[in-house]
């Protein structure tokens, strides 16, 4: 049996092993999840609420063990990482209400009911840069829905998943949520099993991949596919509060985040006080390891990201942009705070997901070339737009699934992207009901 080693970013060194699964042993989880979701769907809804919230208030109990996992594996410091467990944990009884109240049947009149039942088994395939916050908001809506769940997680994160698992299922039924540990090949073979779901969070290549698998057997899919989130900073904005939130949003997770904004517009008439302010922001920021007092920057997840992150930065810095924070060559694991200026439409930072510590900036002296500029991109997660008036009818112009005025997007409401940032979407009443089948009953 083969297994999967889990490393930490910080000095490479393994801290942990899980047994990775093969597409034999997957069809047998397919099967054990088959039997447990049917006993699973029959119960009512306000069963199954209890009896994942029992396993939720269970999970507290290695609350703090998830925490440092996350550090450990993917470098997040320890306060964030403490926040995303005990997210997962506290929020799960108003989550569970919340899903439940999307899901009871609706009258329609004359003797008809709208019905969310059941679709069987959902795959849930997670990512590693929130590796307990991202599975936990595609798990929990499917289980409640009366889905039995395989999660797939990132093999760059494993031991966070599997203390998750393992937790739950020290109350959930048997069977209902199972784990397979792997790279793409496990989860290629989870995507052609005999299952009625995919939900994944994951690259726009991936996403693809996944797709095309699903096409044969009409799977039903939900997917989140990265960003290239731009912000437009008008010259009516307020310069402080748009300066704050560019570089926490750029920085945040060491920009390791789909929502993080990757490119910046911003009216050259402020361009000079905003750049100035955004330096003088980025440089307090502090890089090193998870452990350390004061650090809010961690590693980045692996060697492959690294190299990528300076590879935009090198293309960047051979077409003209200019540094204002940092360089264009950083040795592993960390890249330091950089804030790069006269960004172009031609750079790697504009056309491609950076996913780094990186905060790219372009002039602009019409706005509607800003607003073109921002739109022109296949991804479409987020966007935000800092401004006075005007700033609202702005945003309406924005091709994205979730936009901001002087905020960042995503609020209230479903997790939703446009264009191929994604298909379907989760949360809010809306995006509970993707994991369930609507059905009209008529009496």
């Amino acid at each position: 049996m083969s297994v999967l080693i889990s490393y930490d970013p910080i000095d490479n060194k393994a801290i942990g092993k899980v047994s990775t699964t093969s597409e034999q042993q997957i069809a047998i989880l397919v099967k054990k999840a088959k039997s447990a979701q049917k006993n699973w769907a029959t119960q009512s809804l306000i069963e199954r609420q209890q009896q994942i919230v029992a396993a939720y208030k269970h999970l507290g109990t290695v609350q703090e063990s998830l925490g440092l996992l996350i550090s450990q594996e993917m470098g997040k410091d320890f306060r964030r990482a403490s926040y995303e467990a005990g997210g997962a944990v506290q929020n799960a009884q108003y989550f569970c209400q919340e899903i439940a109240a999307s899901l009871q049947s609706e009258s329609l009149g004359h003797g008809s009911e709208l019905q969310y039942r059941a679709l069987g088994i959902v795959a849930v395939i997670s990512p590693w840069n929130y590796p307990l916050a991202m599975a936990n908001n595609l798990l929990l809506p499917a289980l409640m829905a009366g889905n039995s769940v395989i999660l797939k997680p990132s093999e760059e994160t494993p031991l966070v998943a599997d203390l998750f698992v393992k937790t739950l299922n020290e109350v959930l039924p048997d069977g209902l949520l199972q784990i397979a540990h792997g790279g793409a090949d496990t989860g290629k073979a989870l995507v052609n099993s005999d299952i009625n779901m995919v939900a994944f969070t994951g690259s726009l290549a991936a996403g693809k991949h996944i797709m095309s698998s699903a096409a044969s057997s009409l799977k039903r899919l939900v997917m989140e596919l990265g960003g290239n989130d731009p912000m437009i900073v008008m010259a009516s904005a307020d310069i402080d509060k748009a300066v704050q939130f560019a570089v926490a949003s750029s920085f945040e997770n060491a920009g390791q985040m789909c929502t993080s904004t990757e490119r910046i517009y911003v009216d050259e008439r402020i361009a000079d006080e905003f750049e100035q302010k955004v330096v003088a922001l980025a440089s307090r920021y502090q890089v090193g390891a998870w452990d350390k007092p004061g650090v809010n920057i961690g590693p980045i997840v692996n060697a492959k990201q690294h190299r990528k992150i300076v590879a935009h930065l090198k293309d960047a810095e051979l077409k003209g942009a200019r540094f204002l924070l940092g360089h264009a060559d950083y040795q592993l694991p960390f890249i330091q705070p950089t804030v790069v200026a006269n960004i172009t439409a031609d750079m790697l930072l504009e056309q491609d997901e950076t996913f780094g510590p990186v905060v790219a900036i372009s002039r602009f002296n019409d706005i509607s070339q800003a607003i073109e500029r921002a739109n022109d991109s296949p991804y479409g997660l987020s966007a935000s737009v800092f401004g006075g008036v005007g700033a609202a009818g702005i945003a309406e112009q924005m091709e994205a699934g979730m936009v901001g005025v002087n905020q960042g997007g995503g609020g209230a409401g479903p997790w939703v992207g446009a264009k191929q940032s994604g298909f379907g979407f989760h949360g809010g009443a809306a995006g509970h009901r993707q994991f369930a089948q609507v059905r009209v009953l008529s009496k």
